[in-house]
């Protein structure tokens, strides 16, 4: 019985022995990326009830981000700000911050447009 378990571990070891190791431990944290870095110009296709709506959002030198949210209702500006400042906190905010209207939105006919920022 002894045998057959040195013999299971010195086969394991030795078939460990001969792969190269893919897996690298640092001990150091990687920077954190500046706005410009995380969103400088971006379009998605956002699922929300039930339907696929486009966003584009580029980031705001002053500071947030210009949001354009595309597919909705001039009567639809409660899901337009909701999908904007869900999609700023998906896709460009830090850990467990979220996103803020920082004006009131505007309906062009085809596009809801807004400033978001993560708070």
């Amino acid at each position: 019985m002894n045998r057959f378990l040195l013999l299971g571990v010195t086969v394991g070891l030795c078939g460990c022995a001969q792969q190269a190791s893919s897996v690298r431990i640092t001990q150091s944290t990687p920077p954190e990326p500046k706005v410009a870095e995380v969103a400088v110009a971006r379009s998605e296709p956002v699922f929300y009830n039930g339907k696929i709506y486009q966003i584009n959002f580029v980031a705001n030198p002053a500071g947030g981000y210009a949001f354009a949210v595309s597919g909705m209702t001039a009567g639809q500006q409660k899901d337009a700000v909701a999908v904007s400042t869900s999609s700023v906190r998906h896709f460009a905010c830090k850990e467990k911050q979220s996103g803020q209207l920082l004006n009131q939105p505007t309906y062009d006919g085809v596009k809801w447009r807004m400033s978001v920022h993560c708070v």
